[in-house]
């Protein structure tokens, strides 16, 4: 498993932005829940309008991930970014034009989240 982290690592580090499409295809799309994890943590560690989107707008993914300790893996990563510009601009989005109802919900939840822990 230390050779995947690695792997999901020098992709969240990397600069190009098709690194985030592999992240998606690879790591967002597998079975095991730590590889998910991992990578929801990296999309979030990106910290670009894509990697966040990625974790808040699309259906079992992120924060969406079926498996609580995914989503909430998720959540503690987002609490715990330093600027929040792009996620709140993901968040707002979401919440404006996404049209799931149960993910507009989600993205509203995590918004009050982290209006609650500034």
């Amino acid at each position: 498993m230390a050779k995947l982290e690695n792997i999901i690592e020098a992709l969240y580090l990397h600069e190009d932005p098709s690194a985030v499409a592999v992240l998606e295809e690879v790591g967002t799309n597998c079975e095991a829940e730590k590889v998910r994890k991992l990578t929801a943590r990296a999309l979030v560690k990106r910290n670009t309008y894509d990697s966040l989107k990625l974790v808040i707008s699309s259906r079992g993914k992120g924060v969406n991930d079926l498996n609580s300790e995914v989503a909430m893996a998720t959540i503690d990563e987002i609490i715990g970014i330093t600027d929040k510009t792009q996620i709140m601009n993901v968040i707002n989005d979401t919440i404006n034009s996404n049209p799931d109802n149960d993910i507009r919900e989600n993205a509203m939840s995590i918004r009050t989240l982290i209006e609650m822990s500034a």
